[in-house]
């Protein structure tokens, strides 16, 4: 690694023992984010057709890319320092752009969401690139790999932009593949060869931070919908019960998340000596089921609120279902990455909403939302009282590489 000295300048100082913390830059930077996710779930809701699934779930997986990239990008610069600052300021720009395209992105405004996406990944590897020092051997090349594949990934989503309809979707798919499977092949390209996940080491505390506020940010989004539509709907005594279960079940998805396992994740990648192998895994792919399944509970919420009643039609039955299922099958691969062990809670929770999808059609959309809500109540104190008596000790770097 490189001394201070050898750091770019708009580098972050490495303080031993001393965890980075997330700037006000940063948490700025995110606002344009709730307004993405927000506009993720309406999209999904006024679409909620196979294809209008397929295009969200498309939609969702840039979201995340766009803004994963930017906090490791924020984790080696210091967004303290005045022209890192500018750079968040634009790319929140581009955000804005992105996140207003997002309900006509298959339709009028598929263009410019292409420029915004491609035009913030790569704009800011260019600016990493030009931040690092000539020392910083491994470093540079890791940055000129990345801008190698996000340029390629560019000019689909540019294609894809300039396209219509099917091959809109095609040429867009094809550009989220390149970008996904990037970090998992260290970013190779020819003659250079791979990166080195030493050339990617991040201050594990602050990634695990920032990725915890995304999660926030999901849920928060889920409360905001819930209470908008709950406001705007006459308060019979099912809408009541409808509003006070998804809001127990927000509370247990924040529980299940926040009240060991992250703590457990920050811990293990603050003291890994390859954190940049872990927050590729545990951080950068496996939050992303997560956050996935909340916006999808949160477009469940909404369903159920407006049309409590009758039978539950796949719409409901994938939503309020597939949300909670989703949220534990990232939840479990998470705490596997972190803890080194399968969270028994979690797998039997999965199963359980399997078995409750099977059966979804004979209930009303408002026992449907109960029943998800008591199960993933069952699973977050299920696994507080097993975290009482099996000491939660992340896992040694070697299982967690």
């Amino acid at each position: 690694m490189a001394s201070d000295t050898e750091r770019g300048a708009l580098y972050r100082p490495i303080v031993p023992n001393q965890h980075s913390r997330v700037t006000y830059a940063e948490l700025l930077f995110d606002l344009v984010f709730v307004f993405a996710v927000t506009q993720v779930s309406h999209t999904l809701l006024g679409h909620f057709t196979p294809i209008g699934a397929l295009q969200t779930t498309l939609l969702l997986l840039s979201v995340w890319w766009v803004w994963v990239f930017t906090s490791w990008i924020t984790n080696w610069l210091d967004p303290e320092l005045t022209p890192v600052r500018i750079l968040l300021f634009l790319l929140m720009l581009g955000g804005l752009v992105l996140s207003t395209s997002i309900p006509k992105a298959f339709d009028s405004r598929g263009l410019w969401f292409a420029i915004a996406y491609a035009t913030m990944q790569v704009g800011r590897t260019i600016f990493l690139l030009l931040s690092t020092s000539p020392a910083q051997t491994g470093a540079r090349m890791n940055a000129i790999r990345i801008l190698v594949w996000l340029s390629t990934s560019g000019i689909f989503w540019i294609a894809g932009g300039l396209a219509e309809g099917e091959p809109r979707l095609v040429l867009w798919a094809i550009a989220l593949a390149i970008e996904y499977v990037s970090p998992a092949v260290r970013f190779w390209i020819p003659k250079y060869g791979a990166s080195s996940v030493t050339d990617w080491y991040v201050e594990g505390g602050h990634i695990a931070e920032r990725c915890a506020g995304f999660i926030i940010i999901a849920l928060g989004e889920s409360i905001v919908v819930t209470g908008a539509t709950f406001a705007d709907l006459k308060w019979t005594s099912e809408v009541v019960v409808a509003f006070l279960s998804a809001f127990v079940a927000a509370l247990a998805m924040w529980w299940i998340y926040f009240h060991k396992g992250a703590e457990a994740g920050s811990e293990l990648i603050s003291n890994s000596s390859e954190p940049g192998r872990l927050a590729r895994l545990a951080y950068t792919y496996l939050h992303l089921p997560i956050v996935a399944g909340i916006i999808l509970s949160a477009v469940a919420d909404d369903v159920v609120l407006q049309h409590p009643a009758g039978h539950s039609d796949a719409r409901v039955i994938v939503s309020a279902v597939g949300g909670p299922m989703l949220f534990l099958i990232g939840a479990i691969l998470f705490k596997l990455a972190v803890r080194g062990w399968l969270q028994l809670s979690h797998g039997v929770g999965i199963v359980a909403l399997g078995v409750l999808g099977w059966y979804g059609a004979e209930l009303s959309p408002l026992m449907l939302s109960i029943a998800t809500t008591v199960l993933m109540g069952i699973v977050a104190v299920w696994e507080s009282l097993s975290l009482r008596s099996r000491p939660d000790n992340p896992q040694s770097e070697a299982s967690s590489a």
